[in-house]
C-alpha cells in the first residue's frame, strides 16, 4: 500500500508498504480522509512523542472497515467510522481518574504507532465510532473538533455570554464556531492576518485585527479568552482581555522552554480562571454529534483534499498560504 513515512528526524516521504496484519481485536480500515495537523510536522522533528520511527503519521482521519478479526463482534465489514486515536494504558493514576488525555504511558495512532496517512489503518475496535452518512472529509474533522470540545469543556466556556479567541487558523476557527455552535452570543476572533479574518467574518464571526486599537479597546470584556495560537506572548496578554470572573484557556501548543509573566495579583484580585488543555478525552461521539447538525460551516475549513503525495510538500510548510486552512489526504 502507499503511505507517506517518517524514516528518521526530519526525513518524510512517500512509501510502499505491506498493508497491516490483523491482530485480535483489531479491524482494518481503509483511510478515505485524514487531515493535517502541526503536530505531524512536531512528530517529524521530535518535538513531540518519542520518536518512534520509522512511523506512518496522521491521527485525524475516517475510513471504510475493510475486514475485522476473528474475535471482532462490535464492527463489521463496510462500516463508515472516524478514530480516536488515542491509546491510554488504562490503570496509570490519570486513567482512573478518567483523564485519559494525561496518561502516564500514552500512545496514539499516527504519533507512537502507524496512522492514517496510509491507504490502509489497522485500529482496535474500541478506537472506532460510527459516522453514519457523514461525508469521510467532514468525519476526519471530529478529532481536532474532540480536542476542542475537551478544552472547552474544561473550561466551561458554554457558561459564556461572549467570548474572544486568538488565532484565526484551523483550530482556532475550530474553536469559535464550536462556541457558536454551543450558545455562545457572541464570538469575536483575532488574528494579524487580514485575508484570514476575511474568511472568519464569512463564517459568522466578529474579526478583529490583533494589535489594533479596536482590541485595544476590549479590555476585560469578555467572559472566556483562549490561545489558539501557541504563541507565548499572544496568551501573556489574553488575562488582560478577560473579564472579572472569567476564564482564560490555554489551547494552543506553544514551545516547551516558552516562559510567560503574569501577575498573580490580576488572577486573585479579578478572580481569574486560568485552565489548560491538552488532547482529546473520549469526545469523538460529542464532535460528531456537532458535525451531524452542523449546517456545512465547519466543512468549509477544509481548504485542500488531496493524493498522498501532494501532501508532503506542506509538512515542510512549503506549500502553505494564507489562505490554507485544513489540509486532507483524500482517497475520494
Amino acid at each position: 500500500m502507499k503511505a507517506i513515512q517518517f524514516t528518521g528526524l526530519g526525513i518524510a516521504g512517500l512509501a510502499d508498504l505491506d498493508e497491516p496484519e490483523l491482530a485480535p481485536g483489531h479491524a482494518l480500515v481503509r483511510v478515505m480522509a485524514s487531515g493535517l495537523c502541526h503536530t505531524d510536522i512536531d512528530v517529524l522533528h521530535g518535538r513531540y512523542g518519542n520518536g518512534a520511527f520509522p512511523l506512518v503519521p496522521g491521527h485525524e482521519y475516517a475510513g471504510i472497515v475493510e475486514m475485522v478479526a476473528d474475535d471482532v463482534t462490535d464492527v463489521r465489514p463496510g462500516d463508515r467510522v472516524a478514530i480516536d486515536p488515542n491509546i491510554p494504558c488504562g490503570t496509570c493514576r490519570s486513567c482512573r481518574k478518567g483523564l485519559t488525555n494525561l496518561c502516564d504511558r500514552l500512545e496514539a495512532y499516527g504519533v507512537s504507532r502507524n496512522g492514517g496517512f496510509a491507504q490502509y489503518s489497522a485500529v482496535k475496535t474500541g478506537h472506532l465510532h460510527d459516522i453514519g452518512h457523514l461525508p469521510f472529509h467532514i468525519a476526519a474533522l471530529a478529532e481536532p473538533l474532540a480536542c476542542v470540545l475537551n478544552g472547552l469543556g474544561n473550561a466551561h466556556a458554554v457558561r459564556a455570554k461572549n467570548a474572544l479567541v486568538f488565532g484565526a487558523g484551523p483550530i482556532g476557527l475550530l474553536m469559535a464556531l464550536s462556541l457558536q455552535a454551543e450558545g455562545v452570543e457572541n464570538v469575536s476572533i483575532a488574528d494579524i492576518n487580514e485575508d484570514r479574518l476575511s474568511f472568519a467574518q464569512s463564517l459568522g464571526l466578529t474579526p478583529i485585527v490583533s494589535g489594533s486599537a479596536a482590541l485595544g479597546k476590549q479590555v476585560k470584556a469578555f467572559d472566556f479568552v483562549a490561545d489558539a495560537t501557541g504563541i507565548a506572548r499572544v496568551v501573556e496578554d489574553m488575562i488582560a482581555y478577560t473579564a472579572d470572573g472569567g476564564t482564560a484557556l490555554v489551547f494552543g501548543v506553544s514551545a516547551p522552554d516558552a516562559r510567560i509573566q503574569i501577575a498573580p495579583f490580576e488572577i486573585f484580585r479579578r478572580q481569574i480562571s486560568l485552565v489548560g488543555s491538552h488532547s482529546l478525552n473520549r469526545n469523538i461521539p460529542d464532535a460528531l454529534a456537532i458535525l451531524q447538525r452542523d449546517n456545512g460551516t465547519m466543512a468549509r475549513l477544509v481548504s485542500h483534499r488531496l493524493p498522498l503525495a501532494d501532501l508532503l510538500p506542506y509538512l515542510a510548510k512549503g506549500a502553505a498560504t494564507p489562505q490554507t486552512m485544513k489540509v486532507q489526504f483524500s482517497a475520494e
